[in-house]
């Protein structure tokens, strides 16, 4: 459509903004990207996949928000087996298949498949049945979901409904819903795409003296068919199904299943660390009773991993937004000369996105530590050591409540900041936002899992105050046998050194912020084991003390890796991967970033550092200054932070967001060139029953739908 609008243009050069922003930081944004993003050569890797993906044009997302959730799916699915096909045509790696999925940014109909189904059978499955598994899993002759969750229970995965009955007759397992409540239920690919599933049942064994006393042994997963293949349909004993609409992933076809009766061999059960006689139907275990969630733990961790990502994409579309958008003149302007500010320059936007900007640092280490964490433990369980189990399905469990939590917020955090347009779908958000919106309850809800880790952190508490002269095992039994030997004579020290005696400026004592931090973890951790230990108070009268400590300890968890890793030479044993080295430039924001972040986490809750004598109280009265003087120092440098991410346009999918800053073409474009809406015209008048103008539909199109 060529029109008088095609010759009008922004009042405000928007490229010109955002380069005058890039020239005016000194961050070598190379570099840091290098830095950022180095493992498994992610930049080259993503530049590949997205050359292939952008010259096929199913990958276009330019009408992706107008379709359908039927449609959603279908799109879904088309894109799910394109991305197969183009694996084997140009020779990708599982990487490169990772990466894919990553810039398509919709939840893949297959993409439980090649997480948790794949992940649960290399790692649960016996080797006689990863050798007949593992070759039709990898060549996607069968295609499986994790059936976990279900109507009645989530996070209590003891509490799960479905049953998993041996017979020791017929030598053979009869998996069965005895509930409507013990449907499965929310669990991915499951609703129209797995021809089969782990499905994780409450194992029942008849008592060796009283068969038909039947004896449960918890949860177990087990492997089975529940479509067939030749025809796709559901197999007898099983009725199975699509969930319907949710808040996001109108892509995933999450299910509903439910069992009746049905009979399964005795190999469906995976058995590398439990089986069932044959002969006398007993169970035996090998290892850790834990590996059964070891699936559950292995995503948890990645949604750690992840969450960096997520909140980087929502921070990068604010702050070139705001960088750009002006509104009203400074009051102090008062000829108005310097024109209308950049709604970056308020304060009252810069504390809303600055501090998710240094955030998004803190999630990037920390989910570096996860990385090695998880696979370093993972290779200890590997070699018959079960011992690191428990720190990190702690670690895992506190870090994805803390760190979705701080995501999920965060996006619509950035997206209110961003004022109207952060409404629209030019903000690239829409999707984003909808479908985060499931972390702080998927694998765990955020706030019952930090039972979880509360209970860890007591029964650790309990070790060292019996053992008060031991050695420290890891780092967290160092924190509180150090709080334990100081407690009663600790006087806490500020990090904060407010402007005074000829300093121009705020200085900050990095090794004191982390020890706040750890002195506030170990003294909540004691509040709680003397409650429940000592005082022997009732577990559930605790719950929202014991989520506190959940969140403080996890807190201190990102300060504490985001300290070590500005501090820690690329060559020392704590890192894994080789780093590049920063610029000292480059170093200075980052730090700058570590102490925003730290004071601003500060300010959220500091009841909890003063109650546990972790700061002074004259602290509480320079942190607002300070963090005013932070924001202030990382404003300039907001875009090329932001730039370092590297994150394409293809992901950003916003208007909002360009990173060549012509925000209002873009937003102009999209409603008045591509909008399909706008090419139908209608007939609005109530008298007439005929919605499109000179279709003589009666509205029979709309009421079809319905």
């Amino acid at each position: 459509m060529s029109d008088f609008t095609s010759s009008l243009k922004p009042r405000y050069d928007g490229p010109a903004t955002l380069a005058a922003e890039r020239n005016g930081s000194s961050i070598n944004i190379p570099e840091l990207s290098k830095h950022l993003l180095s493992r498994d050569g992610f930049l080259s890797r993503q530049e590949k996949v997205l050359q292939v993906l952008k010259r096929d044009r199913l990958f276009s997302k330019d009408q992706q928000l107008n379709l359908s959730r039927p449609d959603r799916y279908h799109l879904g699915l088309a894109r799910a087996k394109a991305i197969q096909r183009i694996v084997r045509r140009e020779g990708w790696d599982h990487e490169d298949y990772k990466m894919a999925e990553y810039l398509v940014d919709e939840m893949s109909p297959f993409h439980l498949h090649m997480s948790m189904f794949v992940t649960t059978v290399r790692e649960q499955g016996s080797e006689e049945q990863k050798a007949y598994w593992m070759p039709q899993i990898l060549n996607y002759d069968i295609i499986g979901c994790y059936a976990q969750s279900e109507l009645g229970h989530g996070s209590n995965v003891r509490g799960l409904e479905t049953t998993a009955t041996w017979d020791p007759v017929k030598k053979e397992f009869e998996i069965h819903s005895p509930h409507l409540t013990a449907s499965k239920w929310w669990n991915g690919t499951m609703g129209r795409t797995a021809t089969h599933a782990i499905v994780v049942a409450q194992l029942l064994l008849p008592h060796p003296s009283n068969p038909s006393n039947l004896i449960s042994h918890g949860p177990q997963p087990f492997i089975l068919r529940i479509r067939d293949q030749r025809t796709h349909l559901p197999l007898p004993g099983i009725a199975v199904g699509d969930i319907g609409p949710k808040y996001g992933y109108a892509s995933m076809d999450n299910g509903y299943m439910l069992f009746d009766h049905l009979r399964v061999p005795r190999s469906a059960m995976l058995s590398r660390y439990a089986e069932v006689s044959a002969e006398t139907g007993a169970l035996s275990r090998r290892g850790h009773p834990a590996v059964v969630y070891g699936s559950l733990t292995f995503v948890r961790g990645q949604i750690v991993m992840h969450a960096r990502l997520v909140l980087a994409r929502a921070v990068t579309v604010a702050v070139r937004y705001c960088a750009i958008r002006r509104q009203f003149h400074d009051r102090d302007d008062v000829k108005g000369e310097r024109g209308e500010m950049q709604v970056l320059d308020y304060p009252t936007v810069q504390i809303r996105i600055l501090p998710l900007l240094a955030t998004t640092f803190a999630l990037h280490y920390t989910g570096e530590m996860m990385y090695d964490l998880y696979h370093g433990t993972r290779e200890t369980v590997e070699k018959g050591d079960f011992g690191p189990l428990a720190e990190l399905h702690s670690a895992s469990s506190g870090l994805k409540s803390l760190c979705t939590t701080i995501a999920a917020d965060g996006i619509e955090t950035c997206r209110r900041a961003m004022g109207g347009h952060g409404f629209g779908g030019g903000s690239g958000l829409v999707g984003i936002n909808a479908d985060y919106l499931s972390k702080p309850t998927v694998e765990g809800d955020n706030w019952m899992i930090t039972q979880q880790v509360a209970a860890s952190l007591i029964k650790k508490m309990t070790s060292c105050v019996q053992n008060p002269h031991a050695e420290p095992k890891d780092p967290t039994d160092a924190i509180f046998l150090y709080y334990l030997k100081n407690k009663d004579t600790h006087i806490p020290q500020s990090p904060i050194h407010p402007p005074n005696n000829g300093k121009a400026d705020f200085e900050f004592t990095d090794k004191a912020i982390v020890d706040i931090f750890q002195w506030r973890a170990a003294a909540l951790s004691h509040d709680a084991y003397t409650a429940r230990i000592i005082e022997k108070k009732p577990w559930t009268s605790l719950m929202i003390q014991l989520h506190a400590l959940s969140r403080a300890y996890s807190e201190q968890i990102l300060i504490t890796t985001f300290y070590n890793a500005l501090t820690t030479t690329p060559t020392t044993p704590t890192s894994l991967r080789p780093t590049p080295n920063l610029s000292h430039p480059t170093t200075n924001i980052l730090t700058t970033c570590f102490h925003l972040h730290a004071l601003h986490t500060l300010s959220l809750s500091p009841p909890t550092f003063l109650l546990t004598n972790s700061i002074p109280l004259s602290l509480l009265a320079h942190l607002p200054n300070a963090i005013l003087h932070l924001m202030t120092a990382l404003r300039p440098h907001a875009v090329a932070l932001v730039d370092a991410w590297a994150i394409p346009e293809y992901v950003l999918d916003s208007a909002l967001g360009r990173g060549d800053g012509r925000v209002y073409e873009e937003l102009f474009d999209m409603a008045h060139r591509r909008n399909p809406l706008n090419r139908v015209t209608f007939n609005v008048d109530w008298r007439s029953e005929e919605i499109v103008r000179g279709s003589g539909d009666a509205g029979r199109g709309v009421l079809g739908k319905l």
